[in-house]
């Protein structure tokens, strides 16, 4: 993009009038990625400065043509390589191409610097020791930040604020991320860390979404509208918009400070304080899951096994024909009926980064010890996953290797405990610091059709008490039973507010109804149902879909949501399922 300052420099002077034509009173040079590493990947290295020099020239020519008093900030971006001792890049060689992109803006004529979207506040230290050396612009320096609200090397919004405030930086801040909610969070903690700061925040448009092959952002221009009041009135004093964000959404924030009745005023200081061990998910869902149910949305969610050797191909085509369809969330299994599969993290990593999905990892306790248990987690944070479901796990007895250990320290309540009251608090099972609290979502499991309702109900209430967010069930083919336990509950307990997704498992044929009903535990099929799939013959997945999809309907009322599990990998008919009921709602 960097190079269209010079092959299309009408498009980007367009770009640059729409913005201004918006209210904005900053407007960013095109050479977000103009520095020697990045260009050096096109071949255009020995372009710097007229790439850089040519960029100053078009902002300034779109501001004359607007006679508006508009300011010009010269971007500055990540130098796309990592810094020693991450990568082999030198600090010297990094502040060698920093100075030479900033000489070239600084000389054409900008009013300001951004450096923005780092992720190493080593990395900034050198741009900001390469600006200084050529020119004396004010620096708005800001990083981007994980769904964790940390950046990718692991510095909290405290750390980052308390080292760009060190470096002299005359506005520090935020950008990139997420959407504005996670960023307004950012702020704050930002704010308390260094309350005489200059606060900039410059939110993406939501998180992004895969549609149709396309990434796309979701978060309205309305929306950053109103986020740009809460942004004034937390302290920021530089309020833009960063990916996904259009003129329109400018539009909308101008529009909502200058209506405000009461402008941003000087806020009240704000005492000094250790922001370092703030757990960021207290504040907000920790995944679109919870947010989902949070907003009482129906939730439809849909199991895939992992496949039994290195291929996923299969299992990613099924994932995005269900995203097609309109699913919310995956659900990995573990290890399903104790038999060798791939790991499943591998697999949420890979429908989350390839397909777009957020999953839920399935995690038995059986098979493992206190320290895998713990090791498993954080690798699984690590990788991205925020929802898990945790379960005792199938007996490797009855899979392909019957002799394999089968011991565990932790119960799923004792698990359940050791996440929400360890892991998201920040320490382990010993009670050490684990570097940050964890952001985990909890499932657990439930048996609405269980024969000993009472026993039921009691390890439910342990559940609870651990601190279980949401809960999967068995697969539910009588709604008067579900819908009894649910009163019994409540009767007995009052209101049951943990969400629940209900399991339906759509029939497949006439023998896969009856093996379910006389071989798995804990599963009843009605007469009446079994005799529909006897009766439909060839034509039996399609009425198992019609069954489902009735099932889902009498109970809307009583669940947050549905836990498909397509039978013997027939995703297709999981996404009837959906369609069906996404059409309906």
């Amino acid at each position: 993009f960097d190079e269209l300052n010079l092959t299309q420099p009408a498009l980007v002077a367009e770009v640059h009038r729409d913005y201004i034509n918006a209210g904005a009173q900053i407007i960013e040079t095109n050479t977000f990625g103009a520095n020697r590493f990045k260009l050096g990947a096109h071949g255009l290295e020995n372009q710097v400065k007229e790439i850089n020099q040519a960029a100053v020239q078009l902002a300034q020519r779109a501001v004359e043509a607007s006679f508006k008093q508009i300011l010009i900030a010269g971007s500055v971006g990540p130098l796309g390589v990592r810094l020693a001792p991450f990568g082999r890049v030198k600090p010297d060689q990094a502040f060698a191409a920093y100075r030479e992109q900033i000489a070239a803006l600084a000389e054409a004529g900008c009013d300001l610097l951004m450096i923005e979207t780092q992720t190493d506040l080593h990395e900034v230290a050198e741009a900001v020791r390469a600006a200084r050396s050529v020119c004396q612009l004010p620096i708005v320096a800001t990083l981007t930040f994980t769904r964790d609200d940390r950046t990718l090397l692991g510095d909290t919004p405290h750390q980052v604020a308390r080292m760009l405030n060190q470096l002299g930086v005359e506005v520090l801040g935020a950008n990139c991320s997420g959407g504005p909610a996670q960023l307004l969070r950012i702020l704050t903690l930002m704010r308390r860390a260094v309350p005489q700061a200059r606060l900039a925040v410059m939110p993406n448009a939501g998180w992004p979404e895969r549609v149709a092959g396309r990434i796309m952002y979701t978060a309205t221009a309305d929306y950053f509208g109103e986020y740009a009041l809460s942004f004034c009135q937390t302290g920021a004093v530089f309020i833009g918009g960063c990916c996904g964000t259009t003129p329109e959404h400018i539009a909308a924030m101008r529009q909502a400070l200058d209506s405000d009745d009461q402008p941003c005023a000087e806020l009240e200081p704000l005492e000094v304080e250790d922001t370092s061990n703030l757990s960021a998910a207290s504040s907000e869902p920790p995944s679109q899951l919870a947010l989902a149910l949070a907003q009482n949305r129906f939730v439809l969610s849909v199991e895939m096994d992992p496949p039994r050797g290195f291929s996923s191909h299969k299992l990613l085509a099924g994932a995005s024909l269900l995203a097609e369809a309109g699913v919310d969330v995956i659900n990995v299994a573990d290890s399903p009926m104790a038999r060798m599969r791939m790991s499943p993290w591998a697999v949420c990593q890979l429908i989350q980064a390839q397909i777009g999905l957020e999953t839920v990892l399935h995690f038995p306790t059986r098979g493992r010890n206190l320290l895998r248990v713990q090791g498993d987690l954080l690798a699984a944070h690590a990788l991205g996953v925020r929802n898990v479901f945790v379960v005792m796990g199938d007996p490797t007895a009855i899979g392909d290797y019957p002799d394999a250990m089968d011991d565990y320290d932790l119960v799923p309540t004792g698990l359940i405990k050791l996440i929400q009251h360890g892991f998201n608090k920040g320490v382990d099972h010993a009670g050490s610091d684990i570097g940050g609290a964890t952001s985990f979502f909890i499932g657990c499991a439930l048996n609405l059709c269980a024969k000993d309702t009472e026993a039921e109900m009691s390890l439910l209430q342990k559940k609870l008490a651990a601190g279980a967010d949401f809960a999967l069930t068995q697969p539910v083919y009588h709604p008067e039973h579900a819908s009894k336990f649910l009163e019994t509950y409540q009767a007995r307990y009052g209101e049951l507010k943990l969400p629940i997704l209900v399991g339906v498992l759509p029939l497949y044929s006439a023998r896969h109804a009856a093996f379910l009903h006389n071989e798995i535990p804990g599963i009843q099929i009605p007469e009446a149902i079994l005799e529909r799939i006897r009766a439909a013959d060839d034509r039996a997945p399609e009425v198992g879909v019609q069954v489902a999809i009735e099932l889902l309907e009498s109970l809307s009322g009583l669940v947050q949501g549905a836990y498909l599990m397509p039978p013997f990998g027939r995703y297709d008919m999981a996404a009837e399922i959906i369609e069906a009921i996404r059409g309906k709602s």
